[in-house]
């Protein structure tokens, strides 16, 4: 089975980023892992609604309760850090958070930093993106 990339039809600017932020306390992605990773089937991408540097004790301690309180488990290829956050609208009824790696993409994006926690690793919780291969994300707020 394969699965259609998510096309973006607008992109947020930076006041739209900062009103569509405004309560948000954190972001889930989820996406299916490339197939090598088969003791770690599912790409997390945590975006918390912070332009802060986080210690690595406060990194540790919020990667350990998101990962406790969704039932997550073999964490790998850990990532930590701030990262440029592009957002997108598509078909889909809430905005997409998009990672902005390509100098060129955070040129032409408009985009904040967030702090970024991206792994990969294992859940029953997220049949999504483990079983059907489909990328989804949510909102928490304050």
């Amino acid at each position: 089975m394969q699965a259609n990339a998510i096309k973006t039809q607008r992109y947020f600017d930076n006041i739209e980023i900062a009103q569509h932020l405004e309560n948000v306390e954190y972001i889930i992605m989820v996406a299916p892992a490339p197939e090598k990773f088969k003791e770690t089937p599912i790409h997390f991408t945590l975006f918390l609604n912070t332009s802060e540097r986080l210690p690595h004790e406060v990194q540790e301690a919020v990667l350990g309760k998101f990962l406790y309180e969704n039932k997550i488990g073999n964490p790998a290829e850990i990532l930590s850090q701030l990262m440029p956050v592009g957002f997108g609208m598509s078909t889909q009824e809430t905005a997409m958070p998009m990672l902005l790696v390509k100098p060129e993409d955070q040129m032409t994006i408009p985009h904040i930093p967030m702090f970024v926690m991206d792994f990969l690793a294992d859940s029953d919780n997220f049949n999504e993106a483990k079983v059907d291969n489909l990328t989804g994300w949510t909102y928490s707020y304050n």
